[in-house]
């Protein structure tokens, strides 16, 4: 997994460029994708340590993005965080269970978005790491 590596899925170049640089202010970089299946192309190639979706895109919503990224070796264990002006609960109830940890609604402010971003992939990683059987 590339340890600073986020990819972007947004059909709306304006976002993508707003997130690129709030990710890369933050120590990160950052690809882009316009759509799911351009994200879909790139995930296995990069292998992201995160990856920002929205939910509405054209060729392949973010919700079957996120189902592909949970069901490839190579992306299962990244931290995924779902964007949409969709905040109805079962909108946010349908994006974790598409395999998404996170969800946040649009409009949304770039501080938030990082450090909702960087709290998902602690989890990952301490979730990845094992467990010493003796406490130690």
């Amino acid at each position: 997994m590339n340890q600073n590596l986020i990819l972007i899925a947004d059909d709306d170049a304006d976002v993508r460029d707003l997130l690129t640089v709030s990710l890369e202010s933050a120590g990160y970089r950052a690809l882009g994708a316009k759509d799911g299946q351009a994200a879909a192309r790139i995930l296995t190639r990069a292998q992201p340590i995160g990856m920002i979706t929205d939910v509405r895109m054209p060729a392949m919503n973010g919700m079957e993005l996120c189902q592909l990224a949970r069901s490839t070796p190579a992306t299962r264990d990244m931290a995924i965080l779902m964007v949409s002006g969709n905040g109805h609960a079962y909108d946010v109830d349908a994006g974790l269970i598409s395999g998404a940890d996170g969800y946040l609604t649009k409009p949304l402010t770039p501080t938030t978005l990082v450090a909702e971003l960087q709290a998902l992939i602690s989890r990952r990683h301490l979730a990845a790491w094992p467990v010493s059987r003796t406490g130690r």
